[in-house]
Parts: structure tokens; sequence; C-alpha cells
């Protein structure tokens, strides 16, 4: 018989030897995420793929530790609950043991009741035997997992200083091991291993938030990139492309691909360079348009290039914003045009005006009755262009300070308004033949403001004639489709490009071509005609053309106006 000379082995110290491995194990995987936390914010927020390794092996490390736990304690679930700080509750969280995860989102408390609130506030283990009957449980949702006894303890951060002393200490949770097993109780010896592990566990937790937030804050930061209707690039020091949003992918034709590749081969814009290049070299940056072609049109971009440095001073590279300000441009560009239309419109009659007046003044006893007759119809004419203009000027000034053209709804007949204005503009060219086209009976009487439908239709007669220099039939197509009338004033003139159509009725666009080149005009009318139409009539105006064979220009209004209605959305 072989009788041994070993000592016994003690099952307890086996535990703690078996826990100190484990620990050294995960203090060592602690320091590390304490390290890699330490990085700059800046890098971590550059860097994509960094942020997910140290998470996963972190979990990793936890889990291990949750088993570990379990087992060293001889317990059967093991459960964390983390501080919320919204909404003031101490939740469950991954990983556990012996828990199933949907039951785990349900183990809440507030963090003023139950045991686990209490060792939270006071920050000190407590052990329960009865569950049941316990008083200091009965708010704890311990009744989802079958809970008959457990230990509790904080999970706590400390921090220390460099000669390892402690000089904070923060709770941020608590730990659980519920169901001793073999019918045991929890004692002291499991409260103090328990604490010991919980200060392991308590870093774990800490450091997987730093990183999930730095995560979060990451992706919600690509997020709003993603999200900004300009154009957003950053270049790496190294002059490759660091981010590119999705505004900026579209502009410039590129894919996901292109983060890493360097920007002069993928982006082949000088100008684009020269103000990155500035950017570097000049504490308030770079600035500068440039042009790019976007589909089937040039577009003007405002580019706006900062360099972007890390806290401790690193060069990352440069930012660059891109704004698309075609727009503004053209609008810059329209508004030049209208001031030099403006003052030619303008001059045209006063100077008709001034010089009849003057023939007259030096020698009206040259002149018979009939020439002097036609002088003043002369004057008579151009004052009428000229306080035509005047009120044009008026009119859409009042349209753009949110003014609008104050409606007068009365009830009258419309044939007589169209039948007048066809009238006048007869008489006001010799080349065109004037129509009025009414294809079926028009109502007795329609309910509007007369006086504008008289503007909208002048206007439309004046455009028609402007815009076929070389003579042809105007018609005026009037038809009564019950509640509602339509008009067309259709030309046989120059007509209109197709990618124009959308465009004439905003505000001083004018067709700038060479057959157009020499007629003048504001570019209101049609912008007044629109508003007049859809805003005081409540109805709809649209434009059909083919270049070289005229124009169609369509609008239909109700035959009566809720009054009412009307006023209100004109208030």
């Amino acid at each position: 018989m072989h009788v041994s000379t070993e000592e016994p082995i003690d099952p307890q110290n086996k535990r703690i030897k078996e826990l100190e491995a484990l620990l050294d194990a995960a203090e060592r995987r602690i320091k590390q995420l304490e390290t890699d936390k330490n990085l700059p914010s800046a890098s971590r927020a550059a860097e994509v793929s960094m942020d997910v390794a140290p998470i996963n092996e972190a979990d990793v490390t936890l889990r291990r530790l949750v088993q570990r736990i379990a087992m060293i304690l001889q317990a059967e679930k093991i459960v964390i609950m983390f501080y919320d700080r919204e909404l003031g509750e101490l939740i469950g969280i991954p990983p556990s043991y012996g828990v199933e995860e949907d039951k785990l989102r349900l183990f809440r408390v507030r963090a003023s009741h139950g045991i686990s609130g209490l060792v939270y506030r006071q920050s000190e283990a407590l052990i329960f035997h009865d569950a049941v009957n316990d008083p200091r449980t009965k708010d704890d949702p311990f009744g989802l997992l079958h809970i008959l006894n457990g230990v509790t303890v904080p999970l706590v951060i400390e921090k220390r200083d460099e000669e390892n002393r402690v000089i904070d200490r923060t709770t941020i949770g608590v730990l659980h091991a519920f169901n001793k097993r073999h019918g045991e109780d929890f004692n002291d010896e499991d409260v103090r291993l328990l604490e010991r592990m919980a200060r392991n566990v308590g870093s774990i937790i800490a450091n997987l938030q730093l990183y999930r937030e730095v995560i979060e804050e990451r992706e919600e930061l690509l997020q709003t990139f993603e999200s900004l209707s300009a154009g957003l690039i950053l270049v790496s020091a190294e002059g490759r492309l660091s981010q590119i949003n999705a505004t900026a992918r579209a502009l410039f034709g590129l894919g996901n691909d292109a983060i890493g590749k360097t920007l002069v081969d993928i982006i082949p814009i000088d100008e684009l360079h020269e103000v990155l290049t500035t950017a570097r070299s000049n504490a308030e940056g770079g600035k500068k348009e440039i042009i790019v072609n976007f589909g089937n049109a040039e577009r003007i971009y405002e580019v706006q290039a900062a360099e972007v440095r890390s806290e401790e001073g690193k060069d990352l590279g440069v930012v660059a914003i891109l704004n698309d300000v075609t727009e503004m441009r053209n609008i810059d560009k329209m508004k030049s045009s209208f001031v030099a239309m403006a003052s030619h419109e303008l001059r045209t009659p006063l100077t008709a005006i001034k010089g009849f007046v003057r023939t007259l003044l030096d020698g009206e006893e040259f002149y018979g009755a009939e020439e002097r007759h036609e002088f003043h119809t002369i004057i008579d004419t151009e004052c009428d262009r000229l306080r035509r203009l005047i009120d044009d000027l008026l009119n859409t000034a009042r349209i753009e300070s949110g003014e609008s053209l104050k409606p007068n709804y009365t009830r009258f007949e419309a044939l007589p308004v169209m039948e007048k204005a066809v009238m006048i503009q007869k008489q006001a060219t010799s080349k065109h033949e004037i129509k009025l086209d009414v294809q079926n009976k028009l109502p007795d009487t329609i309910i509007g403001d007369e006086d504008k439908l008289d503007q909208i239709l002048t206007n439309l007669l004046n455009n028609a004639i402007k815009y076929s220099p070389n003579g042809g039939i105007i018609t005026v197509h009037v038809k009564n489709e019950g509640e509602t009338m339509l008009v067309g004033v259709e030309d046989q003139g120059l007509g209109i490009p197709k990618d124009h159509l959308t465009k004439v009725f905003e505000k001083f666009h004018r067709v700038n071509n060479e057959d157009n080149r020499k007629i003048y005009g504001t570019g209101l009318g049609l912008y007044l005609v629109h508003h007049l139409v859809e805003q005081v009539h409540m109805g709809k105006i649209w434009v059909e053309s083919e270049v070289g064979k005229g124009s169609t220009f369509w609008f239909r209004i109700p035959t009566a106006i809720d009054i009412e209605t009307a006023k209100e959305l004109n208030n």
C-alpha cells in the first residue's frame, strides 16, 4: 500500500490560486485597454478598425471572467447591473451567467430601491439568505430568476497616483452572485472573493463603456457627414483621401473604394488641389470657387479648406467643405443683367418722350394738327410703357417683401376683359394679327380680380408680340370648363428652349441666345403673371413651346373663387 507523503491540497487555496491567475490575465488586459484609451481622440475618430478589436477582446475577457466567478463561488447565476445616469436606474447588462438575455433586459431597479440600490448607494457588500422574505429585496426583480439567496457587491472604479495610492473611488453599478449550489449559503469568504473580482469587472466595463462612447460618437459624426448637403472631404498629411461624404462622392463620381487613394489621382481638378495646398500654409485656411462638370451641366462650388491637427498638434491633414453656389452666381448675373436691361427700358421711353416734347416746344407752329396728334400719341404710349415698367418693379418689390398684391375680388364678365386686352394690343403692333378664339359659351359672370386678370392677359400678349419680332398670328384661346376657365396665348415666334421651360416664370430669367439678345426686357413680366394666376386667382400656369415655331402660355383659373379662403391665403 502506497502512502503519499505530499501535503493534502486545500480546496480553498486552489480556488484562490485559480482566481489570482485569472485576475492577473484580466489586469493585463485592463492595462492594455487603458493604454489604448489614452490615444488621441482625433486619431481614434480617424481610424475605422481599431475600435472594434479592443471591444471584442474586452467582451471575451469579461465573459470568461463572469464564468470563472460562477465556478469559483459555486453560483448558479451571475448578473452585472450598470447605473444609467439618465434613467436613474440600475440595469442588467451582458454578459451574464445562467440568465437568458430576454430576461436580463427586464432586470432593472431604481437606484434608490432594493438591495441592489442599497449596495450601490452605500458602496458596501451585502449577503441575503432568503430572497423571498428578506424586506431588503422586495423591490428587486429577483422573482424573474427564481432567486433564493445571493451576495451583492459594488462595482467600483479606483483611480491611483504614481505611488499606487487610491485617490478616487467611483461606484458604477453592482455585481450579483445568486443561488449557491448544493443548497449552501454564501459566506464572508465569498464576499471577499467577489469584491476582488468586482474591481476587475468594473474596470473592464468602464473601458468598454468608453470605447462604446467613442464608437457612438464616431458613428454620429459619420452620419452627420453623410447627411450634409454640402460636400466634405478629408485629405491626410500624405495627400490620401481619408474621408468623403455622399454629396462629394456623387459630385466627383467616386465610390466607397476611394478612401485611401491619392487625391490628385482620383480628383484631377487643379483648383481644388490649389486651395488645399493654400490651407496647409495659411492659418486662416483657403477659399476658392471651382467649376465641376456634374451630369450634363457645369456647377460652381465654393471650396473652404482648413488644416486639421490633433490635440497634441499632430498634422492630420486638410478638411474641405464644398458648397454649391451655382444658383447664387446665376442670380448675381441675372441681377446685373436686370440692372442693364431696366436702365435701357427706362431710357428708351424717356428718350422718345424728351425728343417729341422738345420738337413740339421748338417749333409747334410748324406742325399741323395731325402731326401734333401723332406726336402726342407717341408720348402717351411711351408714358404707358414707362408706367408699366415702374408698376412691374413696385409689384415685384411687394412680393419679395412678403406684402403680396392685395386682390380685389368682385363678380364681373370675363369676355369684355379679354376683348379689351386684345383690342389694346392690336393698336400696339402693325406686324401681328391678334385674334380671340372663344371655343364655347363663357359663364355670364365669374368671381375674381378683374384688373389683375386684365394685367395677366396684357403681359402675356405683350410678351407674345415682343418674342415674335417677325410678326405672325397671336391667338387668345378661351374655353369654359365649368368650374374652371382655360385660357391660352399662342404665338408664332421664336419659341423657348426645352431646358428653359421650367425657369421662365423665375424672377429676372431670360433666354440668352442670338435671337433674343436684341429683345429687351426686365425678366419680371412672367414672374408677376405667375404670381397673379397662382396666388391671386388660385389657378395654375404653364407653357408649351418649340424653338422656331412659337409658344403657348396656358393658365387655368376657377370661375368662382371662394373669396374668404382666398383672402386667408393672401393675408
